[in-house]
Order: C-alpha cells, then sequence, then structure tokens
C-alpha cells in the first residue's frame, strides 16, 4: 500500500496575502502548503479522502489518472470543495460513476451544495457520483475493509480513517477512550496538529505529540498545519523520535 500527503495545510487562521511571515515567504517547498488530503492506493484501488480546494491541482501534480472513491471526513468546505472535480475521472473510465462515502449529514450537504449533480435530469457533463452513507463500524469499498473512527472537531463529528495498518486523523480535538483502541496497533499514523497554542477544535502540536506517543505508532506523521506552526525545518528538529511534520507530496509505502 501507497500513502500519498496530498495537502498538508489548513484554512484555519489563514493569513492575508500580503502576510510576510517567515512561513509564508519560506523558500523551502516543505512550508508550501495545500489544503489537507490523502491518497490511498492498494493494488487494486486509488481512493482519496476529502476533496478541498486544492483537490484539482493536488492529482495533476501527483499525475493521477484512475481514481475508484473518496472518503469524507467531514463536512467543512475545505475537505469538500473539490468534488466538482472528480468529473474528468467520470469520462477516463468510461463514464462509470464516482463512489463517495460519508455521514449522512455530510453526504446531504455536498447534495445542497453540488445539486446540479444530484438532479434526475442533470446537465450533460456534470460530475457522476454514487453517495454511500457511513456510520461508525467497519465498510468495505471492493475487498478493501475501512474501519471508521468517530472523534470530535469542537462539537462537530469527524471520522477518521484506518485501513489496515495506515490512520488517518484531522480535524480533531476530542477522542474518547473507546475510539482510541481502534488506532492501537496502526504502524502509520497521520494526526491533526494545528499550531503550537490552544485551539478550540484541533489538536495543538503537543497534544498530537501526546496523543501519538499513547498510540505508540511506528512513525507518526502530523498534517493540518497552520502557518502559526512554524517553519517545517525547525519544527522537525523539536519533535520526538518517530514524530514528523508531514509535507506536501511526501509518500510512504506499507
Amino acid at each position: 500500500m501507497k500513502i500519498t500527503i496530498l495537502g498538508t495545510g489548513t484554512s484555519s487562521g489563514v493569513p492575508v496575502l500580503t502576510c510576510d511571515c517567515s512561513v509564508c515567504t519560506s523558500e523551502n517547498p516543505k512550508d508550501k502548503r495545500l489544503r489537507v488530503s490523502v491518497l490511498v492506493q492498494t493494488d487494486q484501488l486509488n481512493i482519496v479522502i476529502d476533496t478541498g480546494p486544492d483537490f484539482r491541482q493536488q492529482l495533476l501534480k501527483q499525475g493521477i489518472k484512475k481514481l475508484d472513491a473518496v472518503l469524507f471526513t467531514h463536512e467543512h468546505k475545505d475537505h469538500t470543495a473539490g468534488l466538482d472535480d472528480v468529473r474528468p475521472f467520470n469520462y477516463l473510465q468510461g463514464k462509470q460513476y464516482m463512489n463517495i462515502y460519508g455521514r449522512e449529514q455530510v453526504l446531504e450537504q455536498l447534495k445542497r451544495e453540488f445539486h446540479y449533480a444530484f438532479l434526475e435530469e442533470s446537465y450533460p457533463g456534470v460530475p457522476l457520483i454514487h453517495t454511500h452513507i457511513i456510520k461508525n463500524k467497519p465498510f468495505l469499498i471492493e475487498n478493501l475493509e475501512i474501519l471508521p473512527i468517530d472523534v470530535l472537531h469542537h462539537k462537530l463529528p469527524v471520522f477518521g480513517f484506518r485501513i489496515k495498518d495506515f490512520t488517518y486523523i484531522t480535524d480533531v480535538n476530542y477522542i474518547s477512550a473507546k475510539e482510541k483502541e481502534k488506532v492501537k496497533g496502526t504502524k502509520l499514523l497521520v494526526l491533526d496538529a494545528l499550531q503550537r497554542t490552544p485551539h478550540i477544535s484541533h489538536f495543538t502540536l503537543s497534544q498530537a505529540i501526546d496523543f501519538a506517543q499513547e498510540i505508540g505508532a511506528e512513525k507518526t506523521y502530523l498534517t493540518h498545519i497552520s502557518h502559526k506552526m512554524g517553519l517545517h525545518n525547525e519544527v522537525n528538529s523539536e519533535l520526538p523520535d518517530g514524530i514528523e511534520l508531514a509535507y506536501d507530496g511526501l509518500q510512504i509505502h506499507l
């Protein structure tokens, strides 16, 4: 299985275009962060988790020409706004419908925001989409089992996902003991860490480190990173063994 981190950035606390902080002016490409998303590739399937506003740019950059399904963590726009850009895959794959998976409330919001894709008599060329409601129990995409992990983003329910030895949890500030048990034993953890200072709906850097050490994954990469976190190389130099900041385009093989 191959994991490609498509984006590690956030819309939370986004600076104005004239921001001259050290991160925004950095020449290190690892400090250039598109909105969070990840691509999971097995021998049979290509699956994306979340289609943010940068979805098209991310997949073009990676040269992805096949996509089988999209998983949605939650309904915030920085995780859903790029859904329209599944349409090229509909036609590359013989007008096949794209299967998308999410909570009922997430899918209902997508149907409102992209209503033109769900009309009985739709306009030619709109995205072709099949929706699948998921709940907090395992489900299959073909023969691949996906295990949802129920977390909170302030008061909003969000799904993380475990796929074999890979666990992805973004937009989180609370995980119950019961849900933590689902994460234990994972080899690769990609985890929300917005900034150093407290935030109402995201793990801080120290909270993410504490969670990662509690879980004991072989490797943890931190994502959903605000420019307030600091420079990639400087932050990495402070982190414990086995924990690093992720960066756009990072590829991991499991």
